[in-house]
């Protein structure tokens, strides 16, 4: 048998796995469409039962209360004490007319009789009658004998025409409101009867419904059918008429159930009356429901169908997309394709992968290699907090850290960094083998019972430590003598001096990464201790309340004057008050972060503001970095000085001396341009937009004499050149040359030159 390719199989199982949810969500949506249909007909239908109680209870109501007020008449009370006869004709009219008007649209009422079986007499409709005379007498003498006083019962027509037999009622049964007489007595002489054609209670139901939409009927508290579609049954109990079982009717007011009528399933809705014990019920046959939901599960069948065709295309074109890669790869490998194997495409991909790997046991040597690596990457996230909490005793206990776990009750992380290599025969590039050298002693010296998890992380190395003891104090005690151990064998065999941070003693392993951050936080100490420390995360600040910290911002100050006038020296002795004030105050190792921060991005916006980018500064990396990895203040203080402080003042002092010398040539041009006006520093100064002294201070800087002294050098030779070149006389040279007067200018002239203008003339003049 061929068997299908990968390409079919995958076709079919996106078929499938597609069509699945359509034919799910299309049965499912049938069938509750289906059921919300049946839902909503039986509540309307138990709406509609509860409609035709309240219409029929509303005539049986009215009926009942008229005829209350007829039993307690003076007519009927006087009635009722007398021997009615054709003389008393005064009597029978009042009581005609008292029964007359109980007979209203309303009330539905056919006929009322009142019977007094003590006197021997009727009176109805059509008249007067001797009781014993009376055709259905008997019948009506049962009426009296009913237990309650007042009942509804269900009567034929025919015992209330006894005298007009030759005129068939309209309808074959009365609906009788029986009120026995007299009412508050013991002793009872007759009653009064109200008859309601049973036919007539057809008139208060709102809805004509047929047989396929349902049938409505009402029967009494002793099963006989008092109302249905066919007449015929009225008066019949339901049992005798098989219409439906009776014990389906419950003693509950009101519920809903399912029936075969005929074969036939319905759905058997009753409501029973808190007002005389009816039933009300209507039967709703089910296919005359599903009837309409067949049209919703024909627009669903071709909805589901035209999904299935797509669904059909979308797995026939997504399959092909898929399969694509595998073709390719089965070309590559197996040119031969599925011809040269057994089984489908996959099957001949695998066969020929296989054979590239016929060096299992080199491969999984390799593997074994490489699974120190795989542990400490993993252990590095679980003390990062890179793993879930949950998952951090799996992760120790795949790593054979089981036995400790299990019987460790206490447990606290140890975190060691090495202090610094400036004084060592190392060199930065040595740390992580010295990390490494580390973590092995930790793990030599350490006892395998009370270690798990020594890693190193970046400059740090961690180690879990723990014992079976669960007392604090002896726990403790192990630690701090394990780590001063541990201390002091660094120190002798690497000639390194270490510190070491001890987190706060734990009982669950998932706080494994806060306690690897508490050992980290405890490091920060040796700001304030120094170095070589050992410092448990219990201690730091125990119950202290810490100062705050007043910036010392005039120290600031002067550093960032001494940076800008490039005084390399003063800055240096600044910072280092400053770094004094900075560390004197009692705060934790973190928040020494802020003030030190602070420093360095106030120095930051210098640069920025003086136009001053990182680059001259040789900073490729963030600056902030570089400060937050030194340790100790001598360190932090060293890196501001050589980082920061002297390079930036180095760019200062280049800037000023380009500066000074812009300055110098554009006051030389100045007085080249002014020199014959009454030119004063202060103007150059205003035009410059440099304050006065600054300007002097500059240009004698750069020029070696005062500004006035190089303006009346630069004047004398102007003066010189006009009198060797010009006829100009003496007197206009000192006026245009601003002298107050010639002879200023003379004496001037000759105290520079040793002789007078006029001499000088003689001797140059062209």
């Amino acid at each position: 048998m061929h068997k299908l390719s990968f390409l079919a199989k995958l076709t079919l199982f996106g078929f499938l796995l597609s069509a699945l949810p359509v034919l799910f969500i299309g049965i499912t949506s049938y069938v509750t469409a289906k059921h919300e249909i049946e839902e909503h007909v039986t509540r309307s239908k138990m709406q509609l039962l509860r409609q035709t109680n309240a219409n029929v209870e509303q005539v049986l109501s009215t009926v009942n209360h008229t005829l209350n007020q007829l039993v307690s008449s003076t007519v009927v009370k006087e009635a009722i004490t007398i021997s009615l006869s054709e003389q008393s004709f005064e009597i029978y009219n009042n009581l005609r007319n008292e029964l007359g008007h109980l007979q209203a649209f309303d009330t539905k009422l056919e006929d009322v009789i009142l019977v007094n079986e003590a006197l021997n007499w009727l009176v109805k409709n059509s008249g007067l009658y001797q009781l014993d005379e009376y055709a259905y007498h008997q019948e009506l003498l049962s009426m009296t004998r009913i237990p309650d006083s007042t009942s509804w019962m269900l009567n034929p027509s025919g015992w209330f025409h006894g005298e007009e037999l030759a005129v068939q009622p309209g309808c074959p049964y009365n609906i009788s409101l029986v009120k026995q007489l007299p009412p508050n007595s013991l002793d009872k002489i007759g009653f009064v009867a109200a008859n309601i054609p049973a036919c007539s209670l057809q008139d208060v139901i709102q809805y004509n419904i047929d047989e396929e939409s349902g049938r409505v009927m009402i029967v009494d508290d002793r099963l006989r059918i008092l109302l249905h579609p066919d007449p015929s049954l009225i008066g019949r109990t339901v049992a005798e008429t098989g219409v439906f079982a009776p014990e389906l009717l419950r003693s509950q007011s009101a519920d809903q159930v399912t029936t075969r009528i005929d074969g036939k399933p319905y759905t058997l809705s009753y409501y029973r009356s808190g007002f005389n014990g009816w039933y009300y019920i209507s039967l709703v046959s089910i296919d005359s429901i599903t009837r309409e939901s067949g049209k919703i599960g024909q627009y669903t069948l071709y909805v589901c169908l035209a999904l299935l065709l797509l669904s059909m295309a979308i797995a026939w074109l997504g399959s092909r997309r898929m399969y694509s890669p595998i073709g390719q790869l089965l070309r590559q490998v197996a040119p031969g394709g599925r011809q040269r194997g057994k089984g489908d495409e996959l099957q001949v991909i695998s066969d020929e992968v296989r054979g590239l790997f016929r060096s299992k046991s080199a491969l999984e040597q390799e593997v074994r290699g490489q699974l120190g690596q795989v542990r400490t990457f993993d252990l590095i996230k679980v003390y990062q907090g890179n793993v879930k909490p949950s998952r951090i005793p799996e992760r120790l206990r795949r790593y054979g850290y089981g036995a400790q776990l299990d019987s460790w009750r206490t447990m606290a992380v140890v975190t060691l960094q090495i202090d610094g290599l400036e004084q060592t025969r190392y060199k930065k590039e040595d740390l992580p083998l010295l990390l490494f050298a580390v973590d092995n002693m930790v793990a030599e010296l350490v006892p395998a019972e009370h270690l798990a998890a020594p890693v190193a992380i970046e400059t740090t190395a961690a180690a879990l430590i723990g014992h079976a003891d669960g007392q604090q104090a002896a726990f403790t005690s192990l630690v701090y003598g394990l780590t001063e151990r541990l201390r002091d064998s660094i120190e002798s065999y690497l000639s390194l001096t270490v510190s070491i941070g001890i987190s706060l003693p734990f009982s669950d392993v998932r706080r494994l990464p806060e306690a690897y951050r508490e050992g980290r936080d405890a490091l920060r100490h040796r700001m304030k201790l120094g170095e070589g420390i050992i410092i448990q995360y219990a201690d730091v600040n125990s119950g202290k309340h810490y100062l705050n910290l007043n910036y010392p911002k005039q120290k600031e100050a002067e550093l960032m004057d001494a940076i800008k006038l490039a005084d390399t020296d003063k800055a240096g002795e600044v910072l280092a008050r400053l770094m004094e004030a900075v560390f004197q105050a009692e705060l934790p190792p973190q928040e020494y972060e802020i003030p030190l921060n602070r420093l360095l991005n106030n120095l930051l916006i210098l640069m920025q503001e003086s136009g001053i980018g990182q680059a001259q500064l040789q900073a490729s990396g963030s600056l902030f970095e570089e400060l937050h990895r030194r340790q100790t203040a001598a360190e932090i203080e060293e890196w501001f000085r050589e980082r920061i402080v002297v390079p930036l003042a180095g760019v200062f002092r280049d800037r000023q001396e380009q500066q000074y010398h812009n300055i110098s040539e554009q006051i030389i041009e100045i007085v080249r341009r002014r020199y014959d006006t009454e030119l004063t520093l202060e103007q150059c100064a205003a035009e410059l937009h440099y304050n006065a002294n600054y300007l002097s201070s500059v240009f004698r800087k750069e020029t070696n004499s005062s500004f006035s002294e190089y303006l009346a050098a630069y004047r004398l030779n102007v003066a010189k050149k006009w009198l060797a070149e010009t006829e100009l006389p003496i007197k206009d040279i000192a006026a245009r040359l601003q002298y107050t007067n010639s002879q200023n200018f003379i004496r001037s002239f000759r105290k520079q030159e040793s002789m007078t203008p006029g001499q000088y003339r003689e001797q140059h003049k062209m």
